[in-house]
């Protein structure tokens, strides 16, 4: 069939759905629900009463199909199987709550698809918690959102049983393969309160983001730990590297425990490069409000240096006009210098990607936002699965599987072919 060809079961059907909702058919039943009293949506409405009708009708059809003839059809004598009247069920649907009559067979094989035996949802409601879930919205403030507006009553254990269901799901996407080469990836953790051997602590939940060859952004994983050192990450790392990571160009970060030398120890051609806005942001710390554009204007001529020596020469003039007044400043660039120095080596159009870890940073604000909504969460599985849904619908918005692309991408591309000749993949 060609492109241009219809299908002549999909016309039909197309055909008979518009016949069905031509509007003087609605105007019909709207007409009816009217003079009846009946409202259009809720409980009791016009919608769920369509619903229920389409349900059972499809329960209906699933029998036919199943037994294999049509319900009083003589072709059934003597099969060994029929009818054996319905049994009722109320499911949960989008409309609000349906009771439904479920037809049963003598044999008891009949197994519904478009209503399963023992469930109790259909019509996406099991989205529609994933999707308040991964928004932020607490297992309390879901439950009541669905008793609300759509009457449906949900516990808070049928909410968490729910959300379970990506258990399977972010186990495979931690063990998932990655690519051999990732010419930039960036590393920056978000903190959490989780509760620990019986005590709420305050753990980190590490992500690292990979830009691969095309210049698209991925979450390579996320590891929670209440403490950070050269064993976690050399452990972070080794299984990054299992899953078939070979080589990083630079790794950009903002001076976590331990994480520059385990990337030294796993991938020892790694450039770490620690993250300028970082320095900058700890730098300020230490300055008084009325002096912060002016501290920022000095600090300015260290991080935009052609070379090492002129942003070397630059932090000697800054300590001489505001190291007496704000020491610490100068300690933050001091003992960020050896990982800030690979940065001068870049051409601008470099620099302009491995300037900040913004790219984590937005993704990290936005699990932020809904990871605030908790007290604190009972283990590091519950941080996870929210942190992992929040994950998958930032991804949703931002380019799905594909990952989101790098501004200027091709230029540092051609840059970072000259600068790491020979370890691009071609």
């Amino acid at each position: 069939m060609s492109e241009n060809q219809a299908d002549p079961a999909a016309e039909t059907a197309a055909q008979r759905l518009s016949a069905a909702l031509d509007p003087s058919a609605i105007d019909a039943l709207l007409a009816d629900a009217k003079a009846a009293g009946t409202p259009i949506d809720g409980v009791d409405g016009l919608l769920n009463q369509m619903t229920k009708a389409v349900l059972e009708r499809a329960l209906q059809t699933e029998m036919t199909q199943h037994l294999g003839y049509d319900r009083d059809d003589p072709a059934g004598v003597g099969t060994g199987n029929s009818r054996n009247g319905t049994s009722r069920k109320t499911v949960s649907t989008v409309n609000g709550p349906v009771t439904i009559t479920v037809p049963r067979d003598r044999n008891g094989e009949f197994e519904p698809q478009i209503v399963p035996k023992r469930a109790r949802r259909v019509g996406q409601i099991d989205e529609l918690v994933l999707s308040c879930y991964a928004r932020g919205m607490s297992t309390r403030d879901i439950e009541a959102h669905l008793f609300e507006v759509y009457g449906v009553t949900a516990s808070r254990e049928l909410v968490s049983n729910i959300t379970d269901v990506v258990t399977d799901e972010i186990e495979i996407w931690r063990n998932r393969p990655v690519d051999e080469v990732y010419p930039i990836v960036y590393v920056d953790g978000i903190r959490t309160k989780v509760r620990d051997k019986g005590a709420v602590a305050i753990k980190s939940a590490h992500l690292v983001i990979g830009v691969d060859v095309d210049g698209r952004k991925h979450a390579l994983g996320c590891w929670i730990a209440e403490t950070e050192g050269a064993k976690f990450w050399h452990s972070v790392l080794t299984q990054l590297r299992n899953r078939g990571l070979r080589d990083i160009l630079i790794a950009c970060c903002d001076g976590l425990a331990g994480l520059p030398d385990a990337i030294t120890a796993v991938f020892p051609d790694t450039v770490v490069q620690t993250c300028v806005v970082h320095v900058i942001r700890n730098a300020m710390r230490f300055v008084s409000y009325q002096d912060r554009k002016k501290i920022a204007t000095s600090m300015r001529a260290i991080y935009t240096a052609p070379t090492v020596e002129a942003a070397d020469l630059a932090l000697k003039d800054f300590d001489t006009e505001w190291g007496r007044q704000y020491p610490g400043v100068t300690d933050v660039w001091r003992r960020a210098w050896n990982e800030f120095i690979p940065f001068l080596d870049y051409p601008v159009e470099l620099r302009r990607i491995v300037y900040t870890t913004n790219a984590i940073e937005s993704i990290n604000f936005q699990l932020r936002k809904i990871t605030k909504t908790r007290g604190h969460f009972p283990s590091d599985e519950a941080a996870m699965k929210l942190i992992y849904l929040g994950l998958r619908n930032i991804s949703s918005k931002r380019g799905g599987e594909s990952g989101t692309g790098t501004h200027g991408w091709k230029t540092a591309l051609n840059t970072l072919v000259v600068l790491f000749p020979g370890r691009l993949p071609l």
